[in-house]
């Protein structure tokens, strides 16, 4: 797979997310460290500011995709990304969680209208056929992004001292600022004139719109999956030896990175990313299935049953992020591409904030019982999808000629 699109508004928006992502490599790394070694917090405080920011970014997300379609999306996206720059920054001044919270949801509000942004970017930038290749794009080098980050933050860490922590929340800052003066070689896009009648927010009222985006966000629970339930069942239920969850990690990224663009074709459509949907829900299930195995048996075939069961969710990761992206253009209004998006992104946020309770209680508390639940759960979740995408189409307007169908 090619890194970077061909030259256009594409590559502006995959190198400027590139650079962004590096910072976020950084802060996911050294975020915790930092907030409790350095800014002195407790565990308890920075769970609760985190979880405070992340209700803030929820609600906000529609509400800013709303802003990107009135006022257009390339403009609010550059506001986004230097507030996000200065609400970084102001991360150092952090002293206890009153300031934390402050600070948190100034972020939250600023990522909300940046994210919220950025679907209409490319809904009014980049040619129909070309949006899911290009939220593709921007996946795969969001990975590489993140890994780079990672990596810079570890030198931080090795040194462990406020200073050290203080480089690395500025490196962070920089980062935002630096992708904004990329996206400025981006065309202005014009704003949509907002509807004359009828409600403001209507992804907020368009019902198999939402079914969607909750069964989206019940399904990317998968991602804990991986990034929880995973390394804890490896370290304290498997034999399988404990280098193994690094080497998961990686080639999870790996298979990101070199097959994202590839999986995602097909979904343009709204029929194709149906069917996307639904074989992602057999893949993750067909995943729990063999994570589960791999408790029960000695080390080699542990290893062998937990690889793969890796490359089965990923495989199914692939296919659920392709889906996502191909049904949320594909049932978006013209005039309200970016509150749909934003809408869109608030199945993810559901997800992450419910997925550390569900899998830790399924998976490691339940042991294998769990894990088979849970892959029943993911591929009901799959085989729903496709009969609500078709409820949603069938509530679309149709263009004279063009008859919508889902498979």
């Amino acid at each position: 797979m090619r890194l970077l699109p061909e030259p256009g508004a594409a590559r502006v928006l995959v190198l400027s997310t590139l650079v962004n992502t590096v910072g976020r490599g950084v802060w996911l790394t050294v975020s915790a460290l930092f907030l409790t070694r350095s800014a002195g917090l407790s565990v308890t405080e920075v769970g609760l500011g985190l979880t405070a920011t992340a209700l803030v970014n929820l609600v906000a997300s529609a509400p800013m995709g709303y802003l990107a379609d009135r006022y257009g999306p390339r403009g609010v996206q550059l506001v986004g990304l230097v507030a996000s720059g200065f609400c970084s920054a102001a991360l150092l001044t952090v002293r206890s969680l009153p300031a934390f919270l402050i600070v948190g949801a100034a972020t939250a509000l600023a990522d909300a209208a940046a994210k919220g942004a950025r679907g209409a970017i490319i809904a009014g930038a980049v040619p129909p056929g070309e949006r899911v290749r290009t939220r593709a794009y921007l996946r795969a080098v969001t990975n590489v992004g993140i890994s780079f980050g990672a990596v810079a933050a570890g030198f931080g860490i090795a040194v462990d001292t406020r200073p050290a922590y203080v480089s690395l929340v500025l490196v962070d800052a920089a980062t935002f600022l630096l992708a904004a003066a990329i996206l400025v070689r981006l065309a202005p896009i014009p704003p949509v004139p907002a509807p004359t009648h009828g409600p403001r927010l209507v992804a907020l009222r368009d019902r198999p719109f939402l079914a969607f985006t909750v069964l989206d966000g019940l399904m990317s629970m998968h991602f804990g999956l991986l990034n929880i339930a995973l390394p804890l069942w490896i370290s304290g239920h498997t034999h399988a030896p404990r280098w193994l969850i690094s080497a998961l990690m990686l080639g999870n990224t790996v298979v990101v990175v070199l097959f994202q663009v590839r999986a995602a074709r097909g979904t343009e459509e709204l029929s194709g990313a149906a069917r996307a949907s639904r074989r992602a829900g057999v893949a993750v299930a067909l995943a729990c299935v063999l994570f589960a195995a791999g408790g029960l048996v000695s080390t080699g075939f542990a290893v062998v049953l937990l690889v793969a069961g890796s490359l089965a969710h990923v495989t199914g990761e692939l296919w659920q992020s392709a889906a996502g992206w191909g049904i949320s253009f594909g049932l978006a209004p013209a005039d309200a591409h970016g509150q749909y998006q934003g809408t869109y992104g608030m199945g993810m946020q559901l997800g992450s904030m419910l997925a550390p309770v569900v899998v830790t209680t399924l998976a490691i508390r339940w042991g294998v019982p769990g894990w088979l639940l849970l892959g029943a759960f993911f591929a009901l979740v799959g085989l729903l999808l496709p009969p609500v995408v078709r409820w949603a189409a069938r509530t679309r307007p149709v263009a004279p000629g063009k008859p919508v169908t889902v498979g």
